[in-house]
């Protein structure tokens, strides 16, 4: 396989596997629904970021530990549906029908106004980057997927890096589509009864998602 196929192959099935809907899709349209389209690109740019972090433990080779490590894997596999828990249980707090409303939360402020924020930009990149990089399978993914497009002869950390950078930047551009996506229906969005649905439905998903990585035997 020459370099140019290698590439032209690998992003091609790399956007396929990014616009294929699941956790981060639903992280990024949950922010950007309820909290708006800067933070939700943050999420994004966090989730990419972590991509980075496991592309480059891939190339360096320190990503094989988790394939012949079984205790690596389930500590990272349980810290990670730890947090998947803990995202999922704050979202569906926050609709809880007997808590006490906050001055500016959605049954206390307008329809028209916006949802208030649960965390700063950078908090929001800092939980999509975590979504990512405590998740093992998205380790083992990479350990397994990108040596398929490295060619003969290529410097196999330097073309693993160039690899994992086109997933990310894919995966920005993806995000970004999503969060335009949002925009002409901000106002409906923002409806506190719509507001809580959403985190209803995204909380039920990120807990179940946490609770089927914990109960998973490898």
């Amino acid at each position: 396989m020459t370099t140019t196929a290698a590439l032209l192959a690998f992003t091609l099935a790399a956007a396929i596997l990014t616009v294929t809907p699941g956790l981060d899709t639903a992280l990024v349209l949950r922010t950007a629904a309820v909290e708006g389209g800067r933070r939700a690109l943050m999420a994004g740019l966090g989730i990419c970021a972590g991509c980075l972090v496991w592309g480059a433990l891939a190339a360096l080779g320190l990503g094989s530990l988790l394939a012949v490590s079984t205790l690596a894997y389930d500590t990272l596999r349980i810290c990670a549906a730890a947090y998947l828990f803990y995202l999922g249980a704050r979202m569906l707090w926050r609709t809880l029908p007997g808590r006490k409303p906050a001055a500016g939360t959605p049954q206390s402020r307008p329809q028209s106004a916006p949802a208030p924020a649960s965390a700063s930009a950078t908090g929001w990149f800092l939980r999509g980057c975590l979504t990512n990089a405590l998740n093992p399978k998205v380790g083992i993914f990479y350990i397994t997927f990108l040596p398929q497009f490295i060619p003969a002869g290529a410097d196999v950390l330097r073309f693993s890096l160039l690899l994992a950078t086109i997933h990310a930047a894919l995966g920005v551009l993806w995000f970004a589509l999503l969060v335009a996506a949002t925009r002409p229906l901000a106002r409906w969005l923002s409806r506190p009864a719509v507001t809580r649905g959403l985190d209803r439905m995204t909380g039920a998903v990120f807990i179940a998602f946490g609770l089927r990585l914990a109960l998973e035997k490898r």
